[in-house]
């Protein structure tokens, strides 16, 4: 388990409008910008954190991976993947839904931030 996640963003205005949409469309919180300017979200139980990289790069998606942003309903998963496509994201893979996986029923809606970060809101059922 992860304390938290963080992502790196090319644009934190850009940013900051895509996960504030995100977030408060499932009842959270708009985002909070530290003194080094990370934004900060704390939802269900869990933090997610946007900053530019540290190193003075460009930002860019883990290669493969997936953040996963744990949902109390479906009708929530669902709420978050059209604010998300509303703010800019892209929807990917199949529509959100119901997925057997080897050890759980889950339900699944998928976007891809504006940098490229692969999201997963998922409810077990």
């Amino acid at each position: 388990m992860y304390s938290h996640m963080m992502v790196g963003s090319n644009d934190i205005a850009r940013s900051k409008a895509f996960y504030d949409a995100t977030f408060t469309a499932v009842g959270g919180n708009p985002g909070i910008q530290d003194d080094k300017g990370r934004l900060i979200y704390m939802y269900n139980g869990g933090l997610f954190l946007v900053t530019k990289p540290i190193d003075g790069q460009a930002a860019t998606p883990g290669n493969g991976m997936t953040i996963g942003i744990a949902m109390d309903t479906p009708e929530q998963a669902n709420a978050w993947h059209a604010a998300g496509v509303a703010a800019g994201g892209t929807a990917i893979e199949d529509p959100p839904g119901v997925r057997d996986g080897a050890t759980m029923t889950l339900y699944l809606a998928y976007l891809r931030d504006p940098d490229g970060n692969k999201l997963c809101a998922l409810k077990r059922m």
